[in-house]
Parts: structure tokens; C-alpha cells; sequence
């Protein structure tokens, strides 16, 4: 347990360019005293001290404002930036290297018990906003955009966009998901390139048109 915390604390500090130190980190950085809070209350539930394990994970969500159900699973090297709204379901599973903004929630969407949060792969970015909803997969590599909601299995190496989410790349490289959410592509830069792409059978349209007139 101790060596995920150091090494949650230490991917802070790689993935934050504003991160000063280690003593910054630890002391300021809810997304690391959430993790800090997890890690302890996740061991508790191990040993089966579930309403001691609920009740330090209610006091961690009051300080910090992410919630993190102590049965989830998350793996080594999860980095919660800014952090506030995150919200991670009892059935939740996340991969090693993932990466999160404020307001992302892995969230069920039946009350009904067994699997039902999502499955996140390795080295996935999630953006600000985005919901992740139901025992869907997220395949490694993946980035999913902000404000986006993922209701269905997403294949590795994937960038999803909207609502509901569609997969609009595939293929991006170890790289792109290191860089984080500014390697996202600009739906609406697509949209320009593509209407100035049409824009010379347009005129040509017209002026077709206008002949007939």
C-alpha cells in the first residue's frame, strides 16, 4: 500500500507542471489525499471492516470533493487533476497509468448487484466532465474527451468525442496519451477543414446555377 501511494504521489509530480515538490504535493493536492484515502480505505475493505472503510471514505469525499468507493480497484500511477466532482462506483476497475480531470464519474447505470461501472484500461486519459456510465470497457491507450458519455465498449487506441461518445480516431500512439488531453482532435477545426475542402464544388454550384436562371 505504501508503495502506491509514494508512486501516486510521484506521478503527480511527473504529470503537473505546476507541482513545485514532493511536500506541495502531499499537502495541497486533494487528488492525492483522495488517493492517499483510498489506498487506506480500499485495504480496510480487504480485511472486511467495511463500515470503518465507508465512514473514512465519506470524511475523504466532505475534504476533498471526489468520491472513491473503497471496493473500487485502481491500479499503480492514477493521477486525479484538480480533482473535485470525480466520482468512482463500487464496481469501478482502473488500469495502471490512467490519468483523470476534475468532474469525470465512473458511474452504474442499474441498481442491480454485480458488475455494473466501467472497466478502464492502461494509460487512459479521461477529460474534464466526462461520464463513463455501466460495466463498459475501455480499451488501453484510449482517450476519451471532455464532457463526453461513453455508454458502449471502446477499443484500444481510441479518442471518443460527444454524446453520446463516438470514436472519431483510432490508432493514436504511446505518446499521444502521454501528452494528455491536448493531443485531443478539435471537432470543430474538423468541421472548417471539411466545409473549405467543400467550398470550390460549391461555387462551382452556384455559378451553374446562375447560368440557368
Amino acid at each position: 500500500m505504501l508503495k502506491l501511494i509514494k508512486e501516486d504521489i510521484e506521478v503527480a509530480i511527473e504529470k503537473d507542471p505546476a507541482a513545485r515538490n514532493f511536500l506541495e504535493v502531499v499537502l495541497l493536492y486533494p487528488g492525492v489525499h483522495a488517493l492517499i484515502g483510498y489506498r487506506i480505505t480500499h485495504f480496510l475493505w480487504g480485511l472486511n471492516l467495511k463500515f470503518l472503510a465507508r465512514f473514512i471514505s465519506f470524511f475523504i469525499r466532505w475534504l476533498t470533493g471526489i468520491e472513491i468507493h473503497p471496493a473500487a480497484i485502481i491500479g499503480k500511477r492514477f493521477f486525479i487533476d484538480h480533482g473535485m466532482g470525480v466520482v468512482i462506483g463500487e464496481t469501478s476497475e482502473v488500469g495502471d497509468n490512467v490519468f483523470i480531470y476534475h468532474g469525470v464519474t465512473l458511474g452504474g447505470l442499474s441498481s442491480k448487484n454485480g458488475k455494473r461501472h466501467p472497466t478502464i484500461g492502461d494509460n487512459v486519459v479521461i477529460g474534464a466532465g466526462a461520464q463513463v456510465l455501466g460495466p463498459t470497457r475501455v480499451g488501453s491507450f484510449t482517450k476519451i474527451g471532455s464532457g463526453s458519455v461513453v455508454l458502449q465498449h471502446v477499443p484500444e487506441y481510441s479518442t471518443v468525442i460527444g454524446v453520446p461518445g463516438r470514436i472519431v480516431f483510432s490508432g493514436a500512439t504511446t505518446q499521444d496519451v502521454a501528452d494528455g488531453e491536448e493531443a485531443f482532435p478539435d471537432p470543430v477545426a474538423k468541421d472548417i477543414e471539411s466545409m473549405l475542402e467543400r467550398l470550390p464544388q460549391m461555387e462551382k454550384e452556384i455559378r451553374e446555377l446562375k447560368k440557368k436562371i
